[in-house]
């Protein structure tokens, strides 16, 4: 069907493209035949590159599809402990003030040790607007009529994609205690230096959770409008607002940049490949269209979509 379309529409460009030759000036039968396929390789040429088709799906064929075997039981696992963990890691036991008041920054790896020099209580304030902002963030998702209709399968996955994130920050705060760098600030009241929840530097769980929202909202709505130039717009939101939620942390003094680092790149792959591993695979053709081309010349015309 494919190739009838294409050379039938091939003739009629070429028996148009003649009909509409000045009268006036006769070519000869060989110049008009290189004529016409000359201009038959450009139009191929530009079918390659200037129309690159979507994956073909079926019109009922969903944008994801659940593996509910795995699905379930991992959501319920991750879920289950970040609702285990999550009192625990901010009910432990305050630290003894002689012990704060013997930390030294000279302990703290190179890499680390210039973020302890910085408190600011209303950058960690502001901070706390964007994580709580971010967790209700994605139902905007829903205003898609498209993406509205896979609302209850889209809300599983953000709340997986949300679990995994927990299980990585609630564990590693349950499993290591690590001072926050504002702990090693003699700035800062000695009262709020002793508190258990100074312990929770690793891994930072502000830009992990912001990360996980916003890149999954990105994601999703990718996935739903490939086309879509507004995607763009999305992932640089992204990326601003979990950028920006990291620095408020580092400023606040409530994480080092290893911390950082460690929790913005979790919950940046975790908003991103929970969605993307449960894409359907009617709409996962590759980025590369390969076609050959022939005229003066024979050969392949390779695109690659970015």
């Amino acid at each position: 069907m494919i190739r009838f379309i294409f050379t039938s529409w091939s003739l009629t460009c070429a028996v148009t493209g003649y009909c509409q030759n000045d009268t006036f000036h006769k070519k000869d039968s060989a110049t008009l035949a290189v004529s016409v396929m000359q201009n038959d390789v450009v139009r191929k040429n530009n079918i390659v590159t200037e129309s690159f088709p979507r994956p073909v799906a079926a019109a009922n064929e969903p944008v994801y599809k659940m593996n509910w075997a795995i699905d379930l039981p991992v959501t319920a696992v991750t879920a289950g402990w970040s609702l285990f963990a999550f009192p625990k890691i901010y009910d432990k036991d305050r630290s003894a003030d002689a012990a704060i008041m013997n930390l030294s920054r000279s302990k703290i790896n190179g890499f680390d040790r210039w973020a302890s020099y910085v408190y600011s209580e209303k950058a960690a304030t502001t901070s706390d607007l964007f994580f709580y902002a971010a967790m209700p963030l994605p139902l905007v998702l829903f205003i898609d009529r498209d993406i509205r209709k896979d609302a209850l399968k889209v809300g599983f996955l953000y709340l997986e994609a949300m679990s995994v994130t927990g299980l990585f920050y609630t564990g590693s705060a349950y499993v290591f205690d690590r001072y926050r760098p504002s702990t090693y600030n003699p700035n800062v009241p000695l009262s709020e230096r002793t508190a258990g929840n100074q312990k929770n530097s690793f891994i930072a769980g502000h830009p992990a959770l912001v990360a996980t929202s916003t890149f999954f909202i990105a994601r999703v709505y990718a996935d739903y409008h490939p086309d879509s130039k507004f995607k763009y717009v999305l992932f640089g939101a992204a990326a601003v607002a979990t950028g920006s939620t990291a620095y408020l942390r580092h400023r606040g003094g409530k994480h080092f940049p290893s911390d950082l680092i460690v929790g913005t790149t979790i919950g940046t792959l975790s908003g991103l490949m929970v969605p993307r591993l449960h894409r359907n695979k009617a709409y996962r053709n590759s980025n590369v269209r390969i076609m050959p081309f022939t005229g003066e010349s024979h050969g392949l015309n390779m695109v690659y979509k970015f």
